[in-house]
């Protein structure tokens, strides 16, 4: 824990000496930063931007381990990640990146409970909830009650996974409640990058336009304690978490519905720094590099096109130069790679059209699809009311419209021309979202077809597999570990793997062997092979 450190600090020295027009910047003195100088206004749109960045652009390790992404032909092997024999020094930034943003949100906390601030207040809790969320979902146990009382315990012992969770929830119904009593301001409003007046730009500050903003946090308050439920389906065993549902669903808010994703934007730019951190770190920076090692994975890619889903079409990109017809082209990951084998330029990137459509569009943090998929797999269980169908079909249609996915049919006349009946023209017809997805979902296999399930609960998961491919990569892992879905992923096919398999967890950091050896040596021996996380059954 020695290496945590405040990241509002570190980031206003870096701007002091970067960029003027950086627009993150949080004070007027950024030469003289202090902790009693930074106000929670000025740390709220950092934080949820550090956010929403971080759960974007940090999980291309669980997108290659997952069959969604794959290295390029132009790299060699990533030896440590394609083995998964993984060291104390792999994702070392998972660690010290969260605890960073975590350490903002404590004091942005502490500053909104000593002003008496519920907005602020709740805010924080949230996004203490996902960064934690995080930590435990990849090292189990970590430090938590501790981690930011410096003063007393600059060696925090660490709690456990399961306790963490257990606060967490408390945390966020104690957020559901604040939000809910909170008075939005005109300068709350113009700082909530999330759902205010720069997420919403030109809709002015008003009675309607805050009560929306509320909602909104109320919706995202209780889709991430669903989350955080659906996260212990198998601790729950049989007994559904019935307590905290009822009331969740007795407060009147709901969940994120169709098209009430929760995104970050503070008025992304095109410019150097600026840019939708997803665009800029998978499609093109401003100068024009572009992400030559991420390419699409063959098990995914052949997964969507063998069951006739246009979706791969929105997750990758047409190789830039297609060799021998092969305009959607992907590897196996860990494979050894030929000199003479297709390259970068040949094969499709993982920025397709329905995941960076500009440098300026919004940053997603938790979208509709996720919801509506963790609201399907809720009722399937029997947790939350309503027709479990209806919810999944509902889910699968969400990820069609949420990434934009049309079609454009050319419709030829059935009846052809005669002497006396001059021909009908071909016409085109574009088909929407919906349409696609009522057409993806009547077909009768194994991967689409509700009623034909055997395992309803494993349905709902590989399509939320499918559905959120380079758009939550991480949770795509959560569900492998959680539910063993999908079962047919294929291993790594490095030559150094032996008999190792996809990571279970991640290793505590060096620097906490280094500098806080007694309480992690307190977590025993830690393996990523056979090690698991609380609620990994």
């Amino acid at each position: 824990m020695k290496k945590i450190i405040y990241s509002v600090f570190t980031l206003l020295l870096l701007g002091a000496a970067g960029c003027s027009d950086d627009f993150f910047d949080i004070n007027e003195n950024p030469n003289s930063p202090t902790e009693e100088s930074i106000t929670p206004q000025l740390i709220l749109p950092r934080a949820l931007h550090a956010t929403a960045a971080r759960m974007a652009t940090s999980y291309d390790y669980a997108a290659h381990w997952m069959g969604y992404w794959s290295r390029s032909g132009t790299y060699g092997p990533s030896a440590e990640q394609e083995s998964y024999a993984i060291t104390t020094s792999y994702q070392a930034d998972e660690w010290s990146g969260w605890y960073d943003i975590l350490k903002d949100a404590d004091l942005m906390e502490k500053k909104a409970i000593a002003g008496n601030d519920p907005f602020y207040n709740a805010a924080a809790k949230v996004i203490k909830s996902i960064g934690f969320m995080y930590l435990v979902d990849q090292y189990n146990n970590v430090p938590y009650t501790n981690a930011f009382d410096f003063e007393n315990n600059i060696l925090p012992s660490y709690d456990s996974g399961q306790d963490i969770y257990n606060s967490l929830l408390d945390s966020l119904e104690v957020a559901a409640t604040l939000i809910e009593s909170a008075e939005i301001t005109p300068e709350i409003y113009s700082v909530d990058v999330l759902f205010g007046g720069p997420r919403n730009s030109g809709v002015s500050y008003s009675s309607a336009a805050t009560a929306t903003e509320k909602m909104m946090w109320r919706k995202l308050i209780n889709t991430q304690r669903l989350k955080l439920l659906v996260r212990q389906s198998e601790v729950f065993g049989g007994t559904a978490p019935t307590a905290e549902l009822a009331r969740i669903t007795s407060e009147g808010a709901g969940f994120l519905g169709t098209g009430e994703s929760a995104s970050v934007q503070p008025g992304y730019a095109q410019i150097e720094g600026q840019q939708n951190p997803f665009y800029d770190t998978y499609e093109s920076t401003v100068t024009g590099t572009r992400d030559q090692y991420n390419r699409a994975n063959n098990y995914v890619l052949d997964k969507l096109r063998q069951n006739n889903d246009i979706r791969y079409q929105y997750y990758f990109s047409p190789a830039a130069t297609p060799l021998n017809g092969n305009t959607y082209y992907g590897y196996n990951f860990g494979e050894i790679i030929g000199n003479d084998e297709p390259k970068q330029a040949n094969s499709s990137d993982v920025s397709g059209p329905g995941l960076a459509k500009s440098a300026t569009q919004p940053q997603w943090l938790f979208t509709s699809v996720e919801s509506l998929f963790l609201q399907a797999e809720a009722t399937q269980r029997g947790w939350l009311p309503g027709d479990a169908e209806t919810a999944y079909e509902n889910a699968v249609t969400e990820s069609f419209i949420w990434l934009g996915a049309t079609r454009t049919d050319i419709i030829t006349p059935e009846v052809p021309a005669t002497p006396t009946t001059p021909m009908i023209p071909a016409v085109t017809a574009v088909r929407n979202a919906t349409y696609l997805a009522n057409e993806y979902l009547a077909q009768e296999t194994a991967i689409v077809d509700y009623e034909a399930a055997g395992n309803k609960i494993n349905l709902i998961v590989t399509q939320k597999y499918l559905g959120l491919v380079g758009i939550n990569n991480f949770e795509a892992w959560v569900d492998y570990r959680r539910v063993g879905v999908p079962s047919d992923l294929p291993l790594s096919l490095s030559p150094n793997r032996g008999q190792n398999v996809i990571p279970s967890r991640l290793l505590y950091p060096q620097n906490e062997y280094n500098y806080n050896a007694a309480n992690v040596g307190a977590q025993g021996t830690v393996s990523a092979q056979t090690s698991k996380v609380f609620w990994d059954k």
